[in-house]
């Protein structure tokens, strides 16, 4: 059984083996864990002997061990118990198979293994692919972490996806080392909003980590792990089918949905292992709200660290230094279009923007083209920029950046529904 003892305002949390304590930080609290004795992880990442761990608002947590631990909780919970129903055993089953993939890929030189995890909204597919590419880099292996969710994406901020390559567990306190990341401006929160472009991303995507994975022998070995958004239905289930194309994967974990476990069956190929698994009870359905705290929180993070350990850099950029466009015309009746041109192929157009006082408190991904001259839509970025105050007098932004002036480069792309307020 576990034991809990009162030690002034901290908790001690002795666990027995195969045991999970589950936590939810307040909304204006915070909570420091400290691993006294014993082995745990959180999400596939090894707790510290005696390192204290700081979790801030809001932040729902589950720590796992295997051989059973001693934990000391400081700090106000909205809950907090533990469990020994968890479906760990069987998600480090996957990663043995996985792993079993992997040794097979080496002796053969031939590629590693490639599983997309998809499911509805809340059902723990972030949790269980950071849980994988942990356990993977844990052995020695750099498996590459592909993010399609551009809503609540875990490399970049909100309007993105993107590939990392995964050489270390992932910092409990800082997430992933993002050493390199490969990111895409999309500009919206969910495939919705640009279901062209949003499958055109996937494919350039899917290419160039293809390319990578042919000059990366050890990144091919160890296999790519797609997390997906929660977007299952219609134009959401398409979207999903053409990523598991276009990524050629071989095996799709679906979590916590027997409709959609039955439609991939049917709809992929024979080689493609589909697996229904179920989710973890720690997982929690979230509100519209939460998940517009969740990115403003993850927004927030990119400019001043999880911990407030970065130092941002504002400073003025003038309109004529800049170029300004966003991707994706809007849609015309084809008597209006240019003669031999499909309606679709505006959503996939570039289209250069004016300067303005709506552009207030917008992000803008710094792209990595050089000039518009090149295909900007399938160029990656380099990073972001929020637009803080517009000057039409002085014709100038200000904006708050992660590194100091100048930009490192002048063609800018506008989120369309990804703003952020600064108050700090």
């Amino acid at each position: 059984m576990t034991e809990e003892k009162h030690i002034g305002r901290s908790i001690e949390y002795k666990l027995e083996a195969n045991t999970e304590l589950r936590f939810e930080v307040e909304k204006d609290g915070e909570v420091t864990l400290e691993l006294v004795n014993g082995q745990a992880e959180i999400f596939g990442a090894e707790l510290t002997v005696n390192r204290k761990v700081l979790f801030s608002a809001q932040a729902k947590v589950a720590v796992y061990t295997w051989q059973g631990c001693i934990i000391v909780m400081t700090g106000t919970t909205e809950v907090a118990y533990t469990v020994k129903e968890t479906p760990m055993i069987i998600y480090v089953n996957i990663h043995a198979a996985l792993e079993q993939m992997r040794q097979k890929a080496e002796e053969q030189d031939t590629r590693g293994p490639r599983m997309m995890i998809c499911g509805p909204c809340d059902v723990g597919k972030s949790t269980l692919s950071k849980l994988l590419v942990n356990y993977g880099a844990r052995l020695g292996r750099a498996p590459i972490l592909v993010d399609l969710d551009c809503g609540q994406n875990e490399i970049a901020i909100p309007g993105t996806i993107g590939a990392l390559v995964v050489e270390r567990p992932s910092d409990i306190e800082e997430g992933y080392w993002l050493t390199a990341p490969l990111v895409y401006h999309f500009g919206h929160k969910s495939p919705s909003g640009n279901m062209k472009l949003y499958s055109h991303l996937i494919t350039q995507l899917a290419d160039v980590i293809n390319l990578r994975c042919e000059s990366n022998n050890k990144a091919n070995i160890s296999g790519v792990i797609i997390n997906t958004c929660g977007w299952v239905k219609e134009g959401g289930y398409q979207a999903l089918v053409h990523a598991a194309g276009a990524f050629e994967v071989d095996s799709i974990v679906v979590l916590d949905q027997e409709r959609l476990h039955s439609e991939l069956k049917r709809d992929m190929p024979e080689f493609v292992r589909v697996m229904l698994l179920p989710k973890s009870g720690g997982v929690v359905e979230r509100s519209a709200k939460t998940r517009l705290e969740t990115r403003d929180n993850r927004i927030r993070e990119y400019f001043y660290g999880t911990q407030s350990s970065l130092y941002p850099h504002t400073f003025e950029v003038k309109f004529e230094d800049v170029n300004l466009f966003k991707i994706g015309a809007p849609e015309l009746p084809e008597s209006m279009l240019p003669l031999g041109m499909n309606p679709e192929e505006t959503r996939t157009k570039l289209v250069q923007l004016k300067p303005s006082l709506g552009l207030l408190h917008h992000i803008l991904s710094v792209s990595t083209a050089t000039s518009s001259d090149e295909d900007v839509v399938s160029t990656n970025v380099a990073g972001f920029i929020l637009i803080t105050e517009v000057n039409m007098e002085k014709e100038c932004f200000t904006v708050l950046s992660p590194s100091p002036r100048p930009l490192p480069r002048n063609i800018l792309l506008v989120m369309d529904d990804i703003q952020y307020m600064d108050f700090k």
